[in-house]
């Protein structure tokens, strides 16, 4: 790719624009990018503080937490500890094997501390988005698209179904700023386009900064960028012998970087306290439906694909595949036509294979065939130690990614093809015209949202009063849990307590499988907390059951939002006593 034939490279400087032009036209570019994702999450943006995405609570209020903890630790004049027991006391949690978003955390810490943890994940989504498209239309750019095709490109993956549902609350996910520019470093690095230790400099720095916003992601770039250097491998094997020199000096200098700013770290989440060992019980099996089935956050959906992807076992935010019959048939089709092409072909053997590992591993029915998995890539890492903890249809989101520069390449050798004699006249608009058809069915509709839940009545006086130590545990009812994040939430809010008892993370069980809530008074907690919706009666037998987690928690004081009256008011008072004091809606007790 470093030595493109003429007939590839970018347009003569004379068909070019002026460079003012350029310059112009790159600007417009980035302004639409940021208001496609202002329009995306404007409803959220209506109240920055107050709403959330509808449709997935209890993560957003995960990541409302962790923007909090950043921001606490930065207030407090130190880096977030990547162990913690602010959650989860008195046994912890690790930040390492939760999708923690250290940097985004640290770098909004402002933001967070002015105006909250929610304004601070409204504006990371609304850059992750618009950020997203931009770093691969600079991508792009530099790899020879004109701007009108990278510019379409990076629509493709910045505001693909894969972030689009993504940004219904997996944060780490929708921002894949990144990922793209790791690409760059590596292509720069193995064409030999780019100083070796500069180069590798960069793609270092910028794979410490991508572990510290989501390690998964991190991971199905580096296979990304390994189906794409064999591509380009096999596709030049001349040039091979020349380039294995440089090329190990560039990926060298990268992994001296990203090992010193990530050693600690990586020691932490390979050998640290709650490290998980994670063996794949069952394969995952994808569906070739996802493909074609829009969901409903797009605009041009039915009721019944709507239902389709509703009905995804693992919820709208995981259903990521969806491209659409118009936009496949041109990919497919311009990759056969252009497949001299390097830049095409290089582009779309890349996302070929990549949906093909966002499948899974498990067997795959096609017309009422059964495809065994073994004929699928993804059933061969499965069970290898990264691969295995990570969710093969997140592979999808890098899949776009090479979707999108696949079409720009394509539109850009159409557009040089409708320029030779024996084209009719209009070729250009055509091509122009069939892309953007193409991607019609991706645009997306407004995010859906909910309002935040509301801080209890009482609930920072309740803290005032109590007088704590910043490190004293609190049990906090609801407490939470995987089904229970208010408490999470209105920590986060409010950053009290300083440490709370239970909550909704990921840990190692009882044999190093990662569990949400890993503790060993998990059903207790959530015993409590049946008490404490309704959902089943109080009695005797319910002290008996609390009082053993109890003794393991050791609680300094008890907060809970409930009346003396109610069911679970009985039972914390046959527990504790009368309350110290109640404030609001608020019951506390001091230990």
């Amino acid at each position: 790719m470093g030595h493109l034939p003429s007939a590839v490279q970018e347009p003569a400087v004379a068909e070019r624009p002026p460079p003012h032009a350029r310059i112009k036209a790159q600007w417009i570019v980035l302004c639409s990018y940021l208001l496609g994702a202002l329009a995306v999450t404007g409803r959220l943006w209506v109240d920055p503080a107050g709403r959330v995405q509808a449709g997935d609570p209890h993560d957003v209020d995960l990541f409302a937490w962790f923007m909090r903890y950043a921001a606490t630790a930065v207030a407090h004049g130190h880096l977030p500890a990547l162990v913690t027991t602010a959650l989860n006391a008195p046994q912890g949690v690790s930040l390492m094997w939760n999708t923690s978003l250290l940097l985004p955390g640290i770098l909004l810490t402002p933001v967070t501390l002015l105006a909250g943890p929610q304004v601070s994940l409204t504006l990371l989504l609304t850059l992750g988005l618009a950020g997203s498209a931009a770093a691969l239309f600079w991508v792009l750019r530099r790899w020879g698209a004109s701007i009108s095709a990278a510019a379409l490109g990076g629509a493709v993956y910045g505001f693909s179904p894969a972030l689009i549902d993504s940004a219904i609350g997996h944060y780490h996910l929708a921002f894949a700023v990144l990922p793209p520019l790791l690409i760059d470093a590596l292509l720069r690095i193995v064409t030999g386009r780019g100083h070796p230790v500069r180069a590798g400099a960069w793609l270092g720095l910028l794979a410490a900064a991508q572990l510290f916003i989501g390690s998964e992601l991190l991971g199905d770039t580096v296979l990304a960028g390994l189906v794409l250097v064999v591509v380009l491998a096999a596709g030049h094997p001349r040039a091979v012998p020349a380039r294995v020199r440089g090329a190990a000096l560039g990926l060298g200098t990268a992994a001296v970087i990203a090992l010193l700013l990530c050693a600690r770290a990586l020691w932490v989440q390979l050998h640290g306290p709650f490290t998980e060992h994670y063996v794949l019980q069952n394969s995952w099996g994808g569906n070739l439906g996802f493909f074609v089935d829009p969901p409903s956050t797009l605009l041009l959906h039915t009721s019944a694909s709507a239902a389709v992807a509703s009905h995804f076992n693992l919820g709208l935010p995981e259903y990521l595949a969806y491209l659409g019959w118009p936009l496949l048939v041109v990919l497919i089709a311009g990759a056969v036509c252009f497949w001299r092409d390097p830049r095409v072909r290089t582009a779309a053997v890349t996302w070929a294979v990549l949906e093909l590992v966002s499948l899974g591993g498990g067997s795959l029915v096609v017309a009422g065939f059964r495809f065994p998995g073994e004929l699928l890539p993804y059933h061969w890492l499965q069970h290898m130690p990264v691969f295995s903890q990570g969710l093969p249809n997140r592979f999808a989101i890098l899949a776009d990614g090479a979707a999108g520069a696949t079409l720009a390449f394509c539109l850009d050798r159409a557009r040089s093809s409708a320029r030779a004699p024996h084209w009719r006249p209009g070729g250009i608009p055509v091509a122009a015209a069939v892309a953007v058809l193409a991607v019609l069915p991706l645009i997306p509709l407004p995010l859906p949202t909910a309002p935040v839940t509301p801080l209890p009545a009482g609930w920072q006086a309740a803290f005032a009063r109590l007088h704590l130590a910043p490190d004293a545990r609190v049990l906090v009812i609801p407490i939470p849990n995987v089904g229970h994040t208010q408490a999470m939430r209105w920590q986060a809010d409010t950053g009290e307590p300083g440490s709370m008892i239970g909550g909704y993370f990921l840990g190692p069980g009882p044999g190093g499988q990662p569990e949400f809530d890993s503790s060993p008074a998990k059903y207790t907690g959530k015993y409590i907390d049946w008490l404490w919706s309704g959902r089943r009666p109080a009695g005797a037998s319910s002290v008996a059951l609390i009082r053993p987690a109890l003794a393991y928690w050791r609680p300094a004081a008890v907060v809970a939002v409930t009346s003396p009256r109610s069911a679970l008011g009985g039972v914390l008072i046959t527990l504790f006593g009368r309350p110290a004091f109640r404030v609001g809606q608020v019951l506390a007790w001091r230990l």
